[in-house]
């Protein structure tokens, strides 16, 4: 069992406080404090904080279907394109509605989130002066900020409410009423406030921190950073400096704290002693034998465990993404990498690879007990073979949950790690026209991955991966610097469901996916029709339901 900040959210969940939801975030607060509404803010910001796993394998918060399934990195998987047939129409660009069921569920998921949180907020500015008040509302907002961030890249424009609009009047709010830019900088001010309150070490694993907030800080900044062209086109025009500044500066913040890489990469996603570990910022928390019958499991990646082990092979690597992990001689990524139709053992490829896509013949987690095989999936004859690592565990594992049909584990998924701020910190660096300083983030990420050899130790002959150097085996001009860099999120950060949120960032989905299906199309039959709209799949449609809800106050986003 895990001792920690979510077991208190299992505790009072299992209690029963968040029965009868509308009515307790309803709840006005009195004008003169007991012992029990002294205790009302903590009571609260766990229920917010319960809100990051209150998500379903079909609405899941990890957003793999969305950040990962969209992108060329992964294919659906389960039975059959039929098989939550709406994340085939993501997958394949097709036949994508307003009237997703997923999609709703999710946007109102989502809001359910934000109004715990500004029923916290709002609570905590309504009473008097109490010990670490400032340090509770910090909480609230980045837990605020991150449930807004995800709607933000998942639909571009959503109505913000806040803590200061009454109940009464939520149906009065646009959600045009911000703009893009002015969007991006609400969700900032949440993280500003977060990083200007919070401590930089809590006591309690899972809440919070400083170093999470200015993290979060910087992720919001370079996205913001990215202009667009107008609201009903995504296409982007111009990337701020001031922004980009920003980001290097709340960068600053985490680089300055004693958080850094772990000494190998796997580490990051191995259960019990290695969960929040120094490269970890901030985690979703997961536990069992909590007094509940299953343990709060991650419920968002269920469906990733292959059927060799239980159920579903759902969000499977793609041949694409295995490919890019190829490296030449020297060992940098390949420019014409995606020509094979299988994992090739005469070829050499990055270490990351074999941390990532489960492969046949290799043990599957580190196990010598576990030995992947083609036959664990379910549709290889459309999905291929792979499946995906990071987010599953060794079926050995204490922490692997039976909740038969399905598989579940109580592994924390985490949200912020620090080489992702690394990179974010490069790529700043890179559009400040300041490539140079970017190279050693860059290489430091690769070092760590060269060293990333303590688990696998059976592929090692597969292995090749060297630093950038300048003059030697690259020319590091800005252009090479950006290629080097898009490059590197991808291999560093593959299947943790980001991969369709850099390309729109970039201004790069409709080609980059367009030039993915020409490709895909030869491998997989159910690719033949898939097209990429630009200024339209880049973001997902305001669900038709909100929009009659809001009694067509909503405006559609464009194309739908």
């Amino acid at each position: 069992m895990k001792t920690t900040f979510n077991k208190i959210i299992i505790t009072v969940l299992a209690a029963g406080l968040l029965s009868g939801c509308n009515k307790f975030l309803d709840e006005t607060p009195k004008g003169v404090l007991s012992s029990d509404q002294v205790k009302e803010p903590e009571r609260l910001l766990t229920a917010t904080y319960a809100a990051l796993g209150n998500d379903h394998y079909d609405v899941p918060f990890s957003l793999w279907p969305y950040g990962t399934v969209r992108s060329d990195d992964a294919y659906k998987g389960g039975s059959g394109p039929q098989d939550i047939q709406v994340f085939h129409f993501l997958e394949t660009a097709n036949n994508i509605t307003p009237t997703f069921d997923e999609v709703n569920r999710l946007w109102f998921q989502l809001y359910v989130s934000i109004s715990r949180a500004n029923t916290t907020i709002r609570t905590i500015q309504e009473m008097g002066d109490f010990a670490n008040k400032d340090e509770k509302m910090a909480e609230a907002r980045f837990l605020r900020g991150h449930f807004y961030f995800m709607l933000k890249i998942l639909f571009k424009y959503v109505p913000y409410i806040d803590e200061q609009v009454p109940i009464d009047s939520y149906e009065t709010i646009d959600n045009r009423a911000l703009t893009n830019d002015a969007l991006w900088q609400k969700i900032a001010d949440d993280f500003q406030y977060a990083a200007d309150h919070l401590p930089v070490v809590q006591t309690e694993v899972g809440r919070a921190s400083r170093i999470a907030a200015a993290a979060y800080l910087a992720k919001t900044y370079l996205y913001k950073a990215y202009r667009q062209d107008n609201q009903e086109r995504h296409a982007v025009t111009s990337i701020n400096q001031t922004d980009l500044e920003k980001v290097v500066q709340s960068t600053d913040i985490v680089l300055s704290s004693n958080r850094t890489l772990e000494t190998d990469f796997g580490f990051n996603f191995l259960p019990g002693q290695y969960e929040n570990g120094t490269e970890a910022l901030f985690s979703i928390q997961f536990s069992k034998d909590d007094g509940t019958k299953f343990g709060r499991v991650n419920l968002s990646d269920v469906l990733s465990v292959p059927m060799g082990l239980g159920c579903c092979d759902f969000n499977k690597p793609s041949q694409s993404l295995v490919n890019a992990f190829r490296t030449t001689g020297k060992g940098l990524p390949l420019d014409n990498y995606n020509t094979l139709n299988t994992f090739n053992v005469a070829e050499k490829y990055d270490p990351r690879l074999f941390h990532t896509v489960a492969i046949p013949n290799l043990p599957y987690k580190y196990s010598a007990k576990h030995v992947y095989e083609e036959s664990w999936t379910r549709n290889p004859s459309e999905y291929a073979m792979y499946a995906s690592l990071k987010e599953n565990v060794d079926p050995d594992c204490d922490c692997f949950v039976p909740m038969v049909p399905f598989y579940a584990n109580t592994k924390n998924r985490i949200v912020l790690r620090f080489a992702d701020v690394l990179l974010m910190r490069a790529e700043a660096l890179i559009e400040l026209h300041r490539s140079q300083e970017a190279l050693q983030l860059i290489n430091q990420v690769r070092i760590r991955a060269k060293n990333s050899v303590t688990l696998t130790g059976y592929a090692t002959d597969k292995m090749l991966i060297e630093t950038y150097k300048n003059g030697e085996n690259i020319i590091w001009n800005e252009e090479n610097a950006r290629k080097a860099l898009r490059w590197e999120r991808r291999l560093e950060l593959a299947m943790e469901n980001g991969r369709f949120f850099d390309l729109v960032r970039w201004g790069i989905a409709g080609e980059s996916m367009n030039a993915y299906y020409d490709v895909e199309k030869s491998r997989r039959s159910y690719y033949a029709s898939s097209h990429f709209t630009a200024d339209k799949y880049e973001y997902l449609p305001i669900p038709e339901a909100q929009i009659r809800l809001s009694k067509y106050l909503y405006k559609q986003n464009a194309g739908y």
